[in-house]
């Protein structure tokens, strides 16, 4: 599991230049202006709910990538401390942002601890790359990390065709597997841990880290919903 979780680093660093033409549906990711404004379309579905979750003093995101949500966080929130385990992402978010409201810090989730505490928790795409037996440790982190009555949002992919790449096949919803292959544009190939949650299971896994969760699924790509602390 080590050496796996170390691939899915070693992914995401080689994927951080080409990572927002899958978010912004360009190049393999392009399915044509149809299914490309539905995307949109239930993208703005969790960006506008996010920002109702504002104003608040402090946010902390945990896998910020390239900036893609950092930037509504910055909309709803004095500060911003944003987490990732690959400096290629921190480097592009930060020359992207170039805000002096984002603190900044390379750290590999599975042993990160946080500091201090914050109004509001943010995960985008990042728990379905946690493997079943480091979620419950991980969900009591992100716990610790919420001052009382804060909040986890939380936005991650659901199981649908033409969500990834063009060249993408989705493994067989029957198996038992965590495991998916990625190829890069340059055809390089990474092995990483992809779970699809659905809400009853993932709920039960926020409420056993004392959390209190709200899920949604937006009509085809996303799951997404926040947890509060009480």
């Amino acid at each position: 599991m080590d050496e796996l979780l170390q691939e899915q680093i070693a992914y995401y660093r080689a994927r951080a230049a080409e990572y927002d033409q899958w978010a912004l549906r360009q190049g393999r990711y392009n399915h044509g202006p149809e299914l490309n404004k539905r995307w949109h379309d239930q993208v703005d579905e969790v960006r506008q709910t996010l920002l109702r979750c504002g104003p608040i003093e402090s946010a902390l995101e945990l896998a910020c990538g390239t900036g893609i949500w950092t930037q509504h966080l910055l909309q709803i929130s004095q500060r911003v401390h944003a987490v990732d385990a690959a400096p290629e992402m921190l480097a592009i978010n930060r020359a992207k942002l170039l805000s002096d409201r984002v603190s900044y810090e390379q750290a590999d989730l599975f042993t990160w601890r946080p500091q201090r505490q914050y109004d509001l928790a943010f995960c985008g795409f990042w728990l379905s790359h946690v493997p079943p037996e480091h979620m419950a440790p991980f969900l009591q982190q992100v716990a610790g990390a919420l001052r009382p009555g804060g909040r986890l949002f939380l936005v991650d992919s659901r199981r649908a065709i033409y969500a990834g790449a063009s060249d993408h096949s989705l493994r067989d919803p029957d198996s038992d597997s965590i495991l998916d292959e990625r190829v890069l544009n340059d055809g390089s190939r990474f092995t990483i841990v992809k779970v699809f949650h659905e809400p009853e299971q993932l709920g039960a896994s926020l409420r056993d880290a004392g959390l209190q969760p709200t899920l949604h699924l937006t009509e085809r790509y996303f799951i997404y919903g926040w947890a509060d602390k009480p």
